[in-house]
């Protein structure tokens, strides 16, 4: 558990399980997790390819937007630096996309998606990702609230310009800093450029 809970959060002892848009069916052999955009190598991995790939372990809260947190979750991944580094990012990257399987969409700033702690997760508490937690894997940014850890990742885009996901473009943070509190736009930290897409 970490020394202190964010401003507004409450430790419960079970994950509260939320799908937007439904909990779809993965097929692991046609199953490829994309990296694409600004950069100079786009890449592709098999889920196999991904667990051989793991390089961090660590032990960290789980913060939802709405006010539950649970402490002490063990996480397993790859850091989110050395996808990058495979890609060659470019520097004229600004934002990271995490699209979901099921049509779901995060947006983070590339400082928070390329931080230390920012990983691509595939196992919790020592088994990989169920199905409720985003099988076969999700982002992970633990100072991030969770709805921009996406379920089921299906690709990630590194792109120069701000567009809204699916909880963005109906009012919540561009960031979502959880020691920041910030939940919804205007709280905090701002940009400049957004794009909107139309509602799903």
């Amino acid at each position: 558990m970490q020394e202190q809970i964010p401003p507004g959060q409450r430790y419960v002892k079970k994950f509260i399980y939320y799908a937007a848009l439904g909990v779809p069916e993965v097929d692991l052999q046609s199953y490829r997790l994309k990296i694409l955009g600004e950069m100079e190598n786009k890449l592709e991995f098999t889920y196999k390819e991904l667990l051989k790939m793991i390089d961090t372990e660590y032990v960290r809260d789980f913060h939802c937007v709405t006010g539950w947190s649970v402490a002490g979750v063990k996480w397993e991944g790859i850091k989110m630096k050395t996808i990058a580094s495979l890609a060659k990012v470019k520097g004229t990257a600004k934002w990271v996309m995490f699209y979901s399987l099921d049509g779901y969409i995060s947006v983070v700033p590339i400082e928070d998606a390329l931080s230390e702690d920012a990983i691509i997760a595939l196992k919790m508490n020592g088994k990989p990702l169920d199905k409720k937690s985003g099988f076969p894997t999700r982002p992970f940014i633990p100072h991030l609230y969770a709805w921009k850890s996406a379920k089921w990742l299906t690709a990630i885009h590194f792109t120069s310009e701000y567009q809204d996901g699916f909880w963005e473009e109906r009012g919540y943070h561009e960031r979502g800093n959880v020691w920041e509190e910030e939940r919804f736009k205007g709280e905090g930290y701002s940009h400049s450029g957004m794009k909107r897409r139309p509602i799903l």
